[in-house]
């Protein structure tokens, strides 16, 4: 019998659908019900594509004596994370300020009024690792619960108020500067894994956001250590098993630090900054493998991502079934073992697969598989040979069972899908890229948007879910307006991006110290109102926000915006010299603002090669607005005429203009000019 989870819409959600617990959805009424009944409330964290949280299902959620236990004594919260954010923001800074820890599963014991009392993550059936069993949980929390019920009120409230009183105090802060940025780079310097490419050890994310701070600081400066650090970054994930070698795109992160051995997942966001970052790392250095990986990423998100509606899915799963055990394994369908390329190719290609791909008879993931890699440095391969094995062992894999895919549609993730195709398609000629962002634009535009410019969190298969757009959402989905204003020169994008960051500035923003806020002002109040500044998997929506803000304001004037986008980048002079690996994309936008940015408008034929020019320069987090003379589609082409009938570019930076160009290789040296 189907729980209250059968009519959401979160794949996540659904997945629990049919557990024996009595799940409900986060909602008043659960916490009503805890009320009622009064027993606590288990709130479980988790999402579609995350390995273990589809353990803990298996191995308790769906056990009916485990279930049993549950409906007995706690009203059951499932909460898919991507969905609500917020919710899972707020109780995993409590998991990690009582553990040191987290991650998901989360798993937390909260009061009905949703104070949170004792922490945990993953809990196995068994005792294990000293690690308790998930039922010994259940029944020490109940037991305190009956038992020492004032003291539990206690803890929960002494920990509802520490949370409540960590107000980040980076309001009002100056600017950062070269100063900043300098230390910025000198610790990552030395966080740097010289051997490995990456920072720091393993588990190994891939860096994207750094990595675009540091190609603009080499734009910026002529910094050449920041410029080989990104490049020797980029080729080692790119040669390392996290990057799919068959078929493009990039898993979650690495378990070990040489990139080699990933956790299978593939996140939209993910490919999303990586794309984009090999697409500016190509245009930084002419790179042809950064060019090969960005346009493989985004024939990725296209191929496996996109959905029926136009927009793009969140996640494929790291597990699937194996075809020889019948098993939901990790991994199964993307490794290799040396008998499944012979059987595939026949021996003599599946020796030389072995060699290019590395694949050896020891493995390098389990039970003698191997993830495939290019780890050759030389060697002499027939490029025509490697493409045939490529392509055969790319259909031979299209039979095995696919991982699951998370088909919701988040804002956010989708507002970084559209800026990463919008660009990459206009630098290397693929206007079917730029149709893919353009549609995805539609979509937000049409589904997600209310006729008041508020945004809704997530969709699936057309329809709207119930949760308010977070900041991230309305930050990300005009970053992804902004790009196709400069891909397209259609002036309506820019007009949406501004109705978005008007909220932004409404009603996420602290008036006084201009700091900023994950939900809104007027959104459901929770123990407290969530805030991060902070960038880790994805912007955040504080440094997203900058960045948004910073643009549209060159675009248009707007003083009102960039005085919001520097008072928000206070917190990168605060957090920059102290932490630059987790505020890669606030030191990023922290360079555009030093360098103006420039606003370049080209006057002519959108998509003609000054336009062309102007978006593949160099000059940190340029605009770019093109149309032919006369149109009022952008700010910036207003009062600027061709040039003795010739197409034109004018280049402006802090209140000054240089005279106009009409030469793109003029224009390209004039983006590439450093301040150092």
């Amino acid at each position: 019998m189907p729980n209250r989870l059968a009519h959401e819409t979160s794949p996540y959600l659904l997945q629990h659908a049919d557990n024996p617990v009595d799940w409900w959805p986060w909602s008043a009424e659960a916490f009503a019900e805890a009320q009622r009944r009064g027993v606590p409330v288990l709130l479980s964290v988790g999402y579609s594509s995350c390995h273990w949280c589809h353990v803990m299902a298996h191995e308790s959620f769906e056990d009916q004596a485990t279930a049993a236990v549950l409906n007995e004594n706690f009203v059951n919260i499932k909460v898919d994370r991507e969905e609500r954010p917020d919710v899972d923001a707020v109780y995993m800074e409590a998991v990690q300020a009582a553990t040191g820890q987290g991650g998901w599963p989360m798993t937390v014991f909260l009061t009905p009024d949703a104070e949170p009392f004792y922490f945990g993550t993953y809990f196995p059936p068994e005792p294990r690792h000293g690690m308790p069993s998930f039922t010994q949980v259940l029944h020490g929390v109940r037991d305190a619960w009956t038992e020492r019920h004032g003291e539990v009120t206690e803890v929960a409230g002494k920990i509802t108020a520490d949370l409540a009183a960590r107000e980040l105090p980076y309001g009002n802060t100056d600017l950062p500067g070269e100063n900043e940025l300098a230390q910025a780079l000198l610790g990552l310097t030395r966080e740097y894994d010289a051997t490995y490419g990456g920072f720091g050890g393993a588990p190994k994310f891939p860096p994207s956001m750094v990595i675009e701070f540091l190609l603009r600081h080499h734009a910026r400066t002529g910094a050449e250590g920041a410029l080989q650090m990104a490049v020797d970054t980029c080729e080692r994930m790119a040669r390392g098993g996290i990057y799919d070698q068959l078929g493009g795109g990039f898993a979650r992160y690495s378990v070990d630090r040489e990139f080699t051995v990933p956790h299978f997942e593939k996140m939209l966001y993910d490919n999303a900054l990586l794309c984009r970052a090999y697409a500016h790392l190509w245009r930084s250095t002419g790179s042809e493998l950064a060019k090969r990986v960005a346009l493989e990423t985004a024939d990725f998100m296209v191929r496996e991502l996109r959905t029926n509606e136009g927009g793009f899915a969140s996640a494929l799963d790291a597990d699937s079934e194996d075809p020889v055990s019948g098993k939901h394994v990790e991994g199964a369908y993307y490794v290799w073992t040396p008998q499944q390329l012979g059987e595939v190719l026949g021996e003599a290609d599946a020796e030389a697969a072995a060699r290019y791909y590395g694949v050896t008879a020891e493995g390098t993931f389990e039970e003698g598989a191997s993830v495939l890699q290019l780890p050759q440095e030389d060697g002499v391969f027939d490029a025509g040979q490697t493409e045939r094995i490529r392509e055969r062992l790319r259909e031979a894999r299209s039979r095995r069972p696919a991982p699951g895919r998370d088909d919701k549609v988040v804002a956010a993730w989708n507002g970084l899908a559209i800026a990463a195709l919008a660009e990459t398609g206009a630098y290397f000629g693929r206007q079917d890229l730029v149709d893919a962002a353009v549609c995805a634009g539609d979509l937000l535009v049409r589904l997600h948007m209310d006729p008041l410019a508020r945004l809704a969190r997530t969709s699936k298969d057309g329809r709207v879910g119930a949760n308010a757009g977070v900041l991230e959402d309305y930050s990300d989905v005009a970053e992804g307006f902004l790009a196709l204003a400069s891909v397209t020169g259609e002036g309506v994008w820019l007009e949406f991006a501004g109705f978005l960051l008007d909220h932004v500035i409404d009603r996420f923003t602290d008036p006084e110290s201009g700091a900023l806020y994950d939900t809104a002002s007027d959104a459901e109040q929770l123990i407290r109102r969530p805030q991060d500044p902070t960038d880790n998997a994805t912007p955040s929506g504080w440094s997203a926000a900058a960045g948004a803000l910073l643009s549209y304001a060159a675009h248009t004037g707007s003083e009102p915006h960039r005085t919001a986008a520097e008072r928000a980048l206070g917190v990168v002079k605060a957090l920059g010299p102290r932490a630059p690996r987790f505020i890669g994309n606030g030191l990023a936008v922290a360079e555009a603002l030093l360098d103006g940015p420039r606003e370049i408008a080209v006057v002519g034929e959108a998509g003609g090669r000054l336009h062309h020019a102007a978006l593949t320069g160099t000059a940190p987090g340029a605009v770019v607005a093109a149309g032919e003379e006369g149109s009022d589609e952008l700010p910036l082409l207003a009062d600027r005429p061709l040039v003795d009938g010739r197409e034109a570019a004018y280049v402006c930076r802090h209140f000054v203009c240089d005279a106009p160009v009409t030469d793109a290789e003029e224009l390209k040296r004039m983006l590439g000019e450093t301040q150092a």
